[in-house]
């Protein structure tokens, strides 16, 4: 893939945080459904796919902030900074203030976005706004900024089902226009793989999640039981909100 989007190209900064897809360290929460080895698989398609759109779009600069170590998935084109130590709030306020003028941060965990989805983010940005993509965990899947401010960001609680409520009070408290991008849905547990790989079925991620384990072990028993004419009480894990270490 070519490392320019098509189009003209914008004055924004696209950065993906991320985590090195080793087994054992990422996409922990797939388990037992897939085995760890599968789970990094399919956090490498899911970064993979992700890099994919990165170059796609006319983006000034495309950074990756990794935890961890590049590796083969890693495409040409792609900025390789490290992340920081700290809370995901701060990794996050690091990542932003590594990079100057307008930046819109997205992570490795959505990978059915688009480039359609990015572009009102990239189109003009203005001072004064910022872009603001909820996740169906009650999240964000981004942020953009058009004069990125740690103070945004830290202190923010992560990972919690109101983090996207206080992101979006601070982001308000601030002074900034807020403009809303698409509600997406994170990949988190097994039954997230599922659906995002039926959502974007033609991608490298829908190929890791169907070449593990049978996707019969990610479905909740609720619904396992309807299929087969019974009800029985879920038992699946309960699902943590917010954007998560990636």
């Amino acid at each position: 893939m070519s490392g320019a989007g098509a189009g003209p190209v914008s004055g924004t900064t696209l950065i993906v945080l991320a985590k090195a897809p080793v087994p054992g360290r990422v996409k922990t929460r797939l388990t037992p459904a897939y085995t760890p080895q599968e789970a990094a698989r399919i956090a490498e398609a899911s970064l993979a796919d992700t890099l994919d759109v990165a170059l796609a779009v006319p983006a000034r600069r495309r950074v990756l902030v990794l935890d961890g170590a590049p590796g083969p998935w890693l495409p040409p084109g792609i900025e390789v900074l490290a992340q920081c130590e700290g809370g995901l709030d701060e990794r996050i306020a690091a990542a932003f203030a590594a990079c100057t003028g307008p930046a819109l941060l997205i992570g490795m965990d959505t990978p059915q976005v688009s480039p359609a989805l990015l572009a009102p983010a990239l189109a003009d940005p203005r001072p004064g706004e910022a872009w603001f993509g909820p996740a169906e965990d009650g999240g964000f899947w981004a942020l953009g900024l058009t004069e990125p401010d740690p103070a945004l960001l830290l202190g923010v609680p992560m990972s919690v089902p109101e983090t996207g409520r206080v992101q979006r009070k601070r982001l308000h408290d601030a002074g900034l226009v807020v403009r809303e991008l698409a509600w997406l849905r994170d990949v988190d547990t097994a039954q997230d793989a599922l659906l995002v790989a039926a959502e974007a079925p033609n991608g490298r991620f829908a190929r890791a999640v169907g070449a593990g384990r049978p996707a019969r072990a990610a479905v909740p028993a609720e619904r396992r039981s309807e299929e087969s004419g019974t009800l029985a009480p879920t038992t699946g894990e309960a699902s943590t909100a917010g954007p998560h270490p990636w």
